[in-house]
């Protein structure tokens, strides 16, 4: 628990996997990509911007919207040789080391799903989370 929350417990990437292989669409998916964004010590505007406040994160309030989760996800399965999307988000007060996101993209070819990851993480990291770092 922390702060009065039970913590959302992350996913079996084992399970997504297996759930994912086990659709109609794998016969077409030649790969599968994971990300896993967990909260880090090194405030953001250090790591993006290469400004140094001499501040450390001890962690993270997270929220999102989900209607605009939804809506990123399905923008991402319009992108070519995009089969498989599956988000998965925490919330609330987290600690150094939780995970803040996974996200699985499954497509055809290699390109396609990177692309498609890039473009989904960044869409969910830009438009539909709100990240406060608490810092000491």
């Amino acid at each position: 628990m922390t702060n009065g929350k039970i913590k959302k417990v992350p996913p079996s990437m084992d399970a997504w996997l297996k759930e994912a292989k086990a659709q109609p669409a794998a016969l077409n998916e030649g790969m599968f990509l994971v990300h896993n964004g967990v909260v880090r010590q090194t405030p953001k505007a250090q790591v993006r911007q290469g400004v140094d406040d001499g501040s450390l994160v001890t962690g993270m309030e997270f929220t999102y919207d989900a209607a605009k989760v939804e809506a990123a996800i399905a923008e991402t399965y319009t992108l070519e040789g995009v089969f498989h999307v599956r988000v998965w988000l925490n919330e609330g007060r987290l600690s150094l080391g939780d995970d803040i996101m996974y996200v699985l993209i499954g497509g055809d070819i290699r390109p396609h799903v990177i692309d498609a990851l890039q473009f989904l993480v960044g869409k969910i990291k830009n438009e539909c989370v709100t990240e406060i770092e608490q810092k000491q």
